[in-house]
């Protein structure tokens, strides 16, 4: 992995209210590139922070950002780490939620065979998609409202926690407890997924600090999550593998996920979850000249995000 000429541990003192020692997670770092071209880690396992408070200035300076359509903007984020995860760029999308309608697309039967959703279904008007949730018998999985209708009751789940937008564009990110009894609240499109990576204000959760039975933190995959950042825009984080050219770059090779937890802090999100990984993982975003820039996946999928132009 990269080497940084002086090693910084975890985070900042702006951006980690707290650090705790973690014992339980396997030993693993994070570098972006710092200035001279020099690495700089941001985040050891040693020293894993139990808060993001702000942005690390160091990982906001090493993000390339680009416009895009619809009040978005897309970039890359360098990231050296660990084992398989030495080299990674992280695709990322900021999205103002008030000038893009956001629409959950379910992948409808034909024939008793589930017709899988996939980045070139992604209709023309479209500036934005992604596979959303988590899937289980080849069907989403947990809560899922489209168009102010309930589709499928909550999933269970302590480190489960669910994505809702309304009509003017407000959106929320809701803990099981919080999800509505009956009926979609003031959602539109709301979904389920897991695990949470930051909750409340950019709290990591106990059993990715000091794990525990029902999570795998050794785990390395390539990653997709949501999150919400301070200013209220959301934020789209996409991993890809970057030490074998673009041709590797799907490979599911990828962080942790008590890293991808501090890579969403670390970038200023308050909130974040992950959704389907691995080989499902794939995102497109369109630029400002109307170009479509798209990081497949391998595998199509049953439920899908997308964006349209308000």
């Amino acid at each position: 992995m990269p080497r940084a000429g002086g090693l910084l541990v975890a985070v900042t003192a702006a951006a980690a209210a707290a650090i705790a020692l973690a014992e339980g997670l396997p030993d693993s770092s994070l570098e972006v590139p710092g200035p001279g071209g020099r690495w700089v880690s941001f985040w050891s396992a040693r020293r894993a922070p139990a808060a993001w408070r702000a942005p690390d200035p160091v990982v906001s300076r090493a993000v390339s950002w680009h416009p895009a359509a619809a009040g978005m903007e897309w970039g890359e984020l360098p990231v050296g780490g660990t084992g398989e995860a030495w080299r990674l760029t992280i695709v990322l999308v900021r999205i103002d939620p008030g000038r893009v309608r956001l629409e959950l697309v379910e992948a409808s039967s034909e024939g008793g065979m589930l017709a899988e959703w996939s980045l070139s279904a992604l209709p023309a008007e479209a500036v934005l998609g992604l596979n959303a949730g988590q899937f289980t018998g080849g069907e989403p999985w947990g809560w899922l409202v489209r168009g102010g209708r309930v589709v499928q009751p909550p999933g269970s789940g302590p480190l489960s926690m669910a994505f809702s937008s309304d009509r003017d564009g407000r959106i929320r990110f809701l803990r099981v407890e919080e999800i509505p009894a009956t009926g979609a609240g003031p959602a539109v499109e709301a979904f389920q997924s897991y695990p949470a990576l930051l909750r409340g204000n950019g709290e990591i959760p106990g059993p990715l600090i000091s794990p525990g039975p029902g999570l795998d933190v050794t785990h390395r995959d390539a990653r997709l999550a949501l999150g919400e950042l301070r200013d209220g825009r959301l934020l789209i984080a996409l991993t890809r593998f970057a030490g074998g050219g673009d041709a590797l770059g799907s490979l599911p090779f990828g962080p942790t996920v008590p890293e991808m937890a501090s890579i969403l802090g670390a970038l200023g999100c308050r909130q974040a979850m992950m959704l389907d990984g691995g080989i499902s993982a794939q995102l497109a975003v369109r630029d400002a000249s109307g170009t479509l820039r798209t990081w497949r996946g391998w595998r199509k999928v049953p439920l899908a995000l997308v964006a349209y132009p308000r």
